[in-house]
């Protein structure tokens, strides 16, 4: 999952960005709202976290402008924890809110929760035949038996089976799987791919030549 850190507090956004990558999300980052607002339009993110106080264009304006044209979910931070700002943040269009400070299991737990409920899921804990994947825990399971996986492959299968019965085509892999800074020209995708399917079974992961990767419902 790729996520948009919109932060100005560069302590705060160093270390959220480097927990969630290290959670397996692939992050962009803005220090601005300016910025944020420009890639939060350019990309399509599975969530974005955005400050409200924030310079160029604080967090509320680039929430107003991003929803004339998105609905990718959004997790609002401020210090204010007044309940009128809570109020006016999900009228805005927020999806949730966090207050600072905050602790990391919560905002991962938050994001997680946010990510499922755009896919439509509504369980923590999704089955694909003899697969299990625990999407809070981030475990997965095969034939009851715990199956070790690296961030980026957990990634790639969370992905395909939150979008089961999809064609995922390559380059939208890619979108929501690497970030800005990631070399999306390599065959990481194919490794990763590879390595699911000797881990998890041949069968699990589908590729339509031509057109992209599918986990058949």
């Amino acid at each position: 999952m790729r996520l948009l850190v919109v932060e100005d507090e560069p302590d705060l956004l160093r270390s959220m960005s480097q927990a969630l990558r290290e959670e397996g999300y692939a992050v962009d980052v803005a220090e601005d709202g300016e910025e944020g607002l420009h890639k939060a339009r350019t990309w399509d993110y599975d969530a974005i976290v955005l400050d409200v106080m924030l310079p160029v264009m604080d967090g509320w304006n680039v929430l107003k402008r991003l929803r004339e044209q998105k609905r990718t979910p959004v997790l609002l931070l401020t210090a204010r924890d007044a309940t009128a700002d809570r109020v006016r943040g999900l009228d805005a269009g927020a999806d949730d809110y966090l207050v600072k400070p905050f602790e990391l299991d919560e905002l991962f737990a938050r994001l997680r929760a946010l990510i499922r409920r755009t896919a439509s899921v509504t369980t923590s804990v999704v089955e694909v035949g003899v697969v299990r994947l625990d999407l809070a825990a981030r475990l997965v399971f095969s034939e009851g038996e715990r199956v070790a996986l690296t961030a980026r492959e957990y990634a790639l299968l969370e992905y395909l089976v939150l979008h089961r019965g999809e064609v995922v085509t390559r380059s939208a892999l890619y979108d929501h799987l690497f970030d800005e800074n990631d070399d999306s020209l390599s065959n990481l995708l194919d490794v990763h791919v590879s390595n699911l399917r000797k881990k998890l079974g041949p069968d699990l992961i589908t590729t339509r030549r031509g057109h992209g990767y599918c986990i058949e419902v």
